[in-house]
């Protein structure tokens, strides 16, 4: 019994050190964690989401992004040509229920990345889960135009479905993972990192099967702007206050050295008299 406290506790610990750590590191950090402690390695692969990858679609000609929901072995499923690649001769496939709205489900989201990350890449896998179905909704924007300064943004959505006749019921747990990195030169290079987890549930009517496309959309919409403002408040807010206490101690500073100077003259004077 004392063994299993102790195995949670340090898996609380490393779960809670990988949240603090920088997500553009986090594949060589997991790497070095299991290393000191390998009898987390299942617990830790199954729970820490990693930044999104992309590979390429040799049928379609589309690059498409990689997660655990759409991977068999080491191969991965494209949404747009419903291929594994590499190749994978007995590779499980959705059904074509959860088929039907992949598809949709792709185009819509290749828009909705259109509008609202001025590009970016866009995946969803759709699958059947004990009577119910489920979603994957994936997105990443990387900005590697300008050499003074880089970035990524990764969002991942995961949606369970109770379908309840013509009502369902949403459940959608979200992480969005960002960094960017801006070298000035001469002023010096920042570094701001961070994740964030939420989960939210919802109902909403169910007209015909695209209507989970629908409804699923307006949820993760909702989602990512609240989650933007936090990430404003709690990342950047923060930068902000960091950078207004340093000016505020500098000021501070230079007031008390005039203050001081302003002493040493005045005794000066006074000896003098």
């Amino acid at each position: 019994m004392e063994d299993d406290s102790n195995d949670s506790r340090k898996f609380d610990c490393a779960l809670d050190l990988m949240c603090r750590l920088p997500p553009q590191n986090i594949e060589e950090n997991i790497a070095k964690l299991l290393e000191i402690a390998p009898d987390l390695t299942d617990g830790i692969l199954s729970s820490i989401d990693q930044p999104l990858k992309i590979r390429f679609d040799d049928i379609s000609g589309q690059n498409f992004l990689v997660c655990d929901y759409n991977r068999d072995g080491d191969s991965f499923r494209s949404p747009w040509s419903n291929a594994y690649f590499p190749p994978l001769e007995e590779g499980i496939l959705p059904s074509t229920r959860a088929r039907k709205l992949e598809l949709v489900a792709n185009e819509a989201f290749k828009t909705f990345t259109r509008l609202y990350y001025q590009g970016g890449l866009s995946s969803v896998y759709f699958w059947e889960n004990d009577e119910n179905l489920a979603c994957a909704v994936l997105i990443k924007k990387v900005n590697n135009d300008n050499p003074n300064s880089k970035g990524a943004w990764d969002s991942i959505h995961i949606i369970d479905i109770e379908e309840r006749g013509r009502q369902a019921r949403y459940k959608l747990i979200t992480t969005i993972m960002l960094y960017t990195i801006n070298n000035q030169g001469h002023v010096g290079q920042m570094d701001l990192s961070g994740s964030l987890t939420r989960e939210d549930v919802r109902e909403a009517p169910v007209d015909e099967i695209n209507s989970h496309v629908v409804n699923i959309g307006r949820f993760i919409e909702d989602m990512e702007f609240k989650l933007r403002g936090s990430i404003e408040d709690v990342y950047f807010g923060k930068t902000k206050d960091i950078f207004n206490s340093l000016r505020s101690l500098n000021n501070q500073s230079n007031i008390m050295s005039q203050r001081e100077l302003q002493q040493n003259l005045y005794s000066q004077l006074k000896n003098r008299n």
